[in-house]
């Protein structure tokens, strides 16, 4: 049987390897890319680029993590803390929604599941501590907060997830309206943790990274629909 597809979005900043310093560079964790390969699927990778024409050939689409989302896609003013890539963005904006359109098979990941909601008319706090009066979603540089979450009865995500709901997040902004997508997921302080659009084949978003477990729950639902 054939390896569906499943292209991945990806980061462009400065990087450092080898003999060479700071260069621009095109990349994403390798997390995602095994993720996606030990569900089944065939990952390639996706640079930004305002052409959605890469859908044709592909079977699902992960809108993989990243700095935030520009708060001028939602009608907003960014805060000090804010930052963005604003190609990115707009390459990835396109994306998410010609792909909604199309009805591909979508896993949104932290950035993307928040993208997924700006894409659907929904808003973003833009820096939760002021919000939630803690930083238990991102509680230092690299160090991921652990908690559970809870999930909604008959939804895909709890079908998922089944009994456990230990999730590992790292994100300073979270989800203020869902737009038209529905909140299916949500931590102990009632923040958002999962979205979905039932109306769809697979259009599923969530604030947590499961590509760091390799969690072929989630990545292999991804891969079942797009086959």
């Amino acid at each position: 049987m054939r390896r569906p597809i499943i292209g991945i979005t990806t980061y462009v900043d400065q990087a450092t390897w080898g003999v060479w310093r700071d260069l621009p560079t095109t990349f994403v964790p390798h997390d995602y890319t095994e993720a996606v390969t030990q569900a089944g699927g065939r990952p390639v990778l996706i640079p930004p680029h305002e052409d959605t024409d890469i859908l044709t050939v592909l079977d699902g689409l992960v809108l993989a993590g990243g700095p935030d989302v520009s708060p001028e896609l939602y009608g907003a003013d960014p805060e000090p803390l804010t930052v963005t890539r604003p190609g990115r963005d707009r390459a990835e904006m396109l994306l998410v929604r010609r792909a909604l359109d199309l009805d591909v098979p979508v896993l949104g990941v932290c950035r993307g599941m928040q993208l997924m909601v700006v894409a659907s008319g929904g808003s973003l706090h833009q820096h939760l501590p002021d919000v939630l009066g803690h930083e238990k979603h991102r509680p230092a540089p690299a160090v991921y907060g652990e908690h559970d979450a809870s999930f909604v009865p008959g939804s895909r995500i709890a079908a998922l997830m089944g009994d456990d709901l230990a999730i590992r997040c790292f994100h300073h902004q979270g989800v203020a309206d869902a737009g038209k997508l529905t909140v299916t997921g949500r931590a102990e302080d009632g923040l958002a943790e999962a979205v979905e659009d039932a109306s769809r084949r697979f259009a599923l978003g969530v604030q947590w990274h499961p590509e760091v477990i390799r969690d072929e729950r989630l990545f292999g639902a991804l891969v079942a629909a797009a086959r």
